[in-house]
């Protein structure tokens, strides 16, 4: 029954249209084979033989919805440079809607580099500009926000700690959603915990977790933390990426574990995007909430068993329901 019913969800997908609002970058990848040791210095020379780029931050968000069938809209500010214009046309040949991108001619592009040696990272190259935007182009977003909320059936935030949130538009977009009965998903970051209350979904790793309780938690402590968190700030959903342990999700009613389903990992990067992509779409379909955090954990799943940041696909999805379900 439960595969039948997990194909029934993510079936409605397709007509499914998600606001996502957050920090936008372009992910670089360099890929090579590490030949030798330098005489410089004792790291690795790698001989590249090829590059791409691919939507990262909140660009990689809408690419998993992209890739899950359903119709992304996305709003952030990137500079007036070479690399937004090669994110800009790597989103819209993704089949995601770009229209209420912001250019600031006062900011860089985030663009963060990834050097692949043999499908294993090496290292990553970050480049960024980490003020906050200012208050015209905030206004600029929640003008388009309020254009585009009426013809979503979601808004995701997608906060990386680069500039674009601060408090006060956090609260207008919660605040403008809620009127316009939208569910409101968060991936935050842990300056702005505190600002989320009476969000549908909320979902920090158990890093930011801890990090923003300044203390380390024993199981035992992180049940009774998480659902103090939940209770205190009327969030519906929490949810705490954990790993290797999985994932816990904390409701008014109860907490549920759901452990990993990577049969085996190469890289981790870019699934806590795809579980926030999976679970939005799942749960404004009509899955519970365990429903919602399988689905999400099967699709994270299966990205870390790829190299680099990969976005799930509805055909990898239903691959890993058949393989954990049969067909």
């Amino acid at each position: 029954m439960r595969t039948k019913q997990f194909h029934k969800i993510i079936s409605q997908f397709s007509s499914r249209t998600i606001l996502i609002v957050g920090d936008v970058m372009l992910d670089a990848y360099l890929w090579g084979d590490a030949e030798r040791i330098s005489q410089e210095a004792p790291v690795p020379v790698i001989h590249v033989n090829r590059s791409n780029y691919s939507p990262g931050g909140a660009g990689n968000v809408a690419l998993n919805l992209a890739a899950l069938s359903a119709n992304p809209v996305i709003i952030g500010s990137i500079g007036e440079d070479n690399h937004g214009r090669i994110l800009l046309d790597k989103m819209k040949n993704s089949g995601i809607d770009t229209e209420n991108m912001i250019i600031d001619s006062d900011v860089l592009t985030t663009v963060k580099t990834r050097v692949i040696a043999h499908n294993q990272q090496v290292v990553r190259v970050d480049e960024e500009s980490r003020e906050s935007i200012s208050s015209s182009i905030q206004n600029k977003i929640m003008e388009r926000i309020q254009e585009i909320l009426p013809k979503c059936d979601a808004v995701i935030l997608e906060d990386y700690n680069k500039g674009l949130f601060s408090e006060s538009l956090i609260k207008d977009i919660i605040h403008v959603s809620n009127q316009q009965n939208v569910p409101v998903y968060v991936d935050p970051k842990q300056d702005n915990f505190n600002i989320y209350a009476g969000v549908r979904f909320f979902k920090p790793n158990s890093y930011e977790f801890s990090f923003y309780f300044g203390k380390e938690f024993d199981e035992e402590q992180f049940e009774s933390f998480g659902k103090k968190f939940r209770d205190e700030t009327k969030i519906d959903l929490l949810m705490v990426t954990r790993g290797e342990k999985g994932m816990q999700i904390f409701s008014k009613d109860e907490s549920i574990t759901i452990p990993t389903k990577a049969r085996k990992v190469h890289d981790v990067s870019g699934a806590g995007d795809t579980v926030i992509s999976t679970f939005t779409l799942a749960d404004i379909c009509g899955a519970t909430p365990q429903e919602a955090a399988i689905l999400a954990n099967y699709a994270a799943g299966r990205v870390c068993e790829e190299v680099g940041v990969v976005p799930i696909t509805l055909q990898m999805l239903e691959e890993m329901i058949s393989h954990h379900h049969g067909s």
